[in-house]
C-alpha cells in the first residue's frame, strides 16, 4: 500500500513542475527557448496569468490544465508580448492535442489582439511523436499555426551537457528522465536520485536553488520507504561531511519523526511552500491546519492560492470534511 502511494505520487508529475517553472522562469526560458529569453526585458518582472487562462480554458470547455502556463513579459523595445507555456507532463499522446494548443494560442490573441508565443515541454517517451504544427484547410481557406516544441528524450543524448549546466533545468530535466527509466526499479531510482542529489553541491547552487530542486527531485524520484530511509541516512552523512547541512536541517520534517511521506503529506509540503513564497512566514496555526487536512482541501487551497489576495482567503468559507 505504501509502495502504491510512492508511485502515485511520483506518478503526479503537475505539482513540482508547476512550481519550479513558477520560481525559475527565466532559467526555464533560458534552457529551453534562448532565443526569447534574450528578447525579454527581465528588469520589468513577469507576470503569470492565471486568472486569463482559467478563462480561456472554461470558455473553451478545456477543462482545468495544470502545468499550462500564461506568462505576461515585456520585450527589450517595451512591448508587452504573452508566452503560453504548455508542458505535457502527464507524458503521452492525445489525439485532440493540436486543436487544444490552437484553440489555447487563440483565445488568448483574442482577449488581448497580441502575438502569443507556444512553447510545448514532451516528456513522453514516443521518439517520432513531435507535434508542432496546427494545420487546417479546406476550399482555399487555410490556417497554419506553428509553435516551438522540446522533447525531453533528445536530452538522452546530451547527457554531459546536462551534467555541466549550471541552469537549474538541467537537474529539473535529469531528474524527469531518470523517473521515466527508473520506473519500477527502486534500487536503480536510488542510485539516480542519489547521483543528481551530490551534484548539486558541485554545481555552485546556493543553499535556496539546492533545496528548491530538491523539493523537485524527491517528488518525481519517490523511493519506496525502506530505500527512502537508507537515502536519508546517507544524505545527513554526506551533508556532515561536507559541512553543507542545506537540506538536512530545514527539510522533511516528517523524515526526522519516522514517517513516510505520501501524497497527502506531500501536497501540505508543497501547499506550505508556495504560501511561504507568496506571502511569506506560515504561521503556526495555519502550518497544523495544512498537516491535519485531508487531499480534498488540499487540492481546493492549491488551486487558490494564486487568485487569493491574502492568506485568510484561501481558507475562509471552507465546508468540505477534515
Amino acid at each position: 500500500m505504501q509502495d502504491q502511494e510512492e508511485q502515485n505520487r511520483t506518478d503526479d508529475y503537475d505539482t513540482p513542475w508547476k512550481t519550479i517553472l513558477e520560481t525559475y522562469f527565466e532559467d526555464f526560458m533560458a534552457f529551453f527557448l534562448p532565443v526569447a529569453h534574450q528578447g525579454i526585458d527581465w528588469s520589468r518582472g513577469v507576470e503569470f496569468l492565471d486568472k486569463e487562462l482559467a478563462r480561456i480554458a472554461h470558455d473553451a470547455e478545456i477543462g482545468n490544465r495544470t502545468m499550462d502556463k500564461l506568462v505576461k513579459v515585456w520585450q527589450k523595445n517595451g512591448q508587452e508580448r504573452w508566452v503560453l507555456i504548455h508542458a505535457e507532463v502527464q507524458g503521452e499522446w492525445k489525439k485532440d492535442f493540436l486543436s487544444r494548443i490552437y484553440t489555447y494560442q487563440y483565445r488568448a490573441f483574442d482577449i488581448k489582439k497580441m502575438p502569443v508565443v507556444g512553447l510545448i515541454i514532451l516528456t513522453d517517451e514516443e521518439p517520432n511523436w513531435r507535434p508542432n504544427e496546427y494545420h487546417q484547410e479546406l476550399w482555399g481557406s487555410e490556417v497554419v499555426y506553428r509553435f516551438n516544441t522540446v522533447k525531453l528524450l533528445d536530452y538522452l543524448n546530451r547527457l554531459d551537457e546536462l551534467e555541466n549546466s549550471d541552469n537549474p533545468f538541467s537537474i529539473v530535466v535529469l531528474a524527469q528522465l531518470q523517473a521515466k527509466k527508473t520506473h519500477n526499479q527502486p534500487e536503480a531510482r536510488y542510485q539516480s536520485k542519489w547521483h543528481i542529489i551530490r551534484s548539486l553541491y558541485k554545481r555552485g547552487f546556493s543553499q535556496q536553488q539546492i533545496v528548491n530542486l530538491f523539493h523537485f527531485i524527491d517528488w518525481v524520484l519517490a523511493l519506496p520507504e525502506a530505500i527512502d530511509q537508507r537515502f536519508w541516512h546517507e544524505l545527513n552523512q554526506f551533508e556532515e561531511s561536507q559541512k553543507m547541512p542545506y537540506i538536512s536541517s530545514v527539510e522533511r520534517i516528517g523524515q526526522k519523526k519516522g514517517i513516510l511521506i505520501g501524497r497527502q503529506e506531500g501536497k501540505a509540503e508543497m501547499l506550505l511552500h508556495l504560501i511561504q513564497r507568496r506571502f511569506g512566514m506560515v504561521p503556526e496555526a495555519i502550518h497544523k491546519q495544512v498537516f491535519s487536512a485531508n487531499l480534498t482541501n488540499l487540492d481546493i487551497w492549491i488551486d487558490r492560492i494564486l487568485d487569493s489576495d491574502s492568506l485568510q482567503a484561501i481558507f475562509e468559507d471552507q465546508n468540505t470534511p477534515h
